[in-house]
């Protein structure tokens, strides 16, 4: 399994936002046996206000370049097309985008330069997403949605594409949690699960700080690996690593 370590270079992210200098930060991540490093220059915490495109590249670039330049393979975490291509050009390899490629130009972006994409699902904004958690059938409707996204991509020209189900994006605890279960007896290949320190996992063990949810995310890594899914985007590298590591060699 991959491990997407995850640098928020933004002052009000929901976890770790303003703690670290993420240029450090991506390093130590890379250095704790990080796959790749997702650098985001945008919250996207409910309730999150969008911020300039010129703002989000000050704030993602200079982390990008100084990562690549030395030897770290980098993702860009953005929802627009302009700062994906900059990033990708700054020596990005792959683009994951929470909007799942609402910007009509994402795809193209990604599929011009080569990059790899992780396609996940949300309905709204991150400033709205709160209010679209209304679903008939969770489950199937999330990964029916997935699926028309990523053959739009893969028409486009994008040479891999991974599917992120949006845990905690529009979704309920209750919904995410059956996004989690509904992982038995798929293909998860190429999915990438984002569970890490999020309030869904607050709402089982009631821990209401972010920082404090490491034993629950954990528990998911160690769920996800039994079902094969390809990548973890994670906060906690280092103890992610470790129990993964002690799971492989108990089997």
């Amino acid at each position: 399994m991959r491990l997407m370590g995850i640098v928020n270079a933004t002052p009000d992210s929901f976890s770790d936002g303003g703690r670290y200098d993420p240029l450090q930060h991506g390093l130590r991540l890379h250095e704790e046996g990080a796959d790749s490093v997702d650098v985001g220059g945008e919250s996207t915490r409910p309730g999150a206000l969008p911020v300039t495109e010129s703002e989000e590249l000050a704030r993602v670039l200079p982390v990008v370049r100084g990562l690549v330049a030395r030897g770290v393979s980098v993702s860009i975490d953005t929802r627009h097309a302009r700062v994906a291509a900059l990033a990708l050009e700054a020596g990005a390899s792959m683009v994951n985008d929470v909007s799942g490629g609402q910007d009509v130009e994402m795809f193209p972006v990604v599929a011009r330069a080569g990059a790899s994409m992780v396609i996940m699902h949300m309905k709204g904004t991150p400033a709205t997403m709160r209010k679209h958690c209304e679903y008939a059938d969770v489950v199937a409707e999330v990964w029916a949605e997935l699926a028309v996204r990523r053959a739009a991509a893969v028409a486009a020209g994008v040479r891999e594409v991974w599917l992120d189900p949006g845990l905690g994006f529009a979704k309920t605890a209750e919904q995410s949690l059956a996004l989690l279960r509904s992982l038995r007896g798929r293909d998860n290949t190429n999915v990438l699960v984002g569970a890490s320190r999020k309030s869904f996992l607050g709402v089982i063990t009631g821990q209401t700080v972010a920082a404090e949810r490491i034993e629950a995310s954990l528990a998911v890594a160690i769920h996800c690996a039994q079902e094969g899914v390809g990548m973890l985007r994670v906060h906690d590298l280092a103890a992610t690593r470790r129990v993964l590591l002690t799971r492989e060699a108990l089997r």
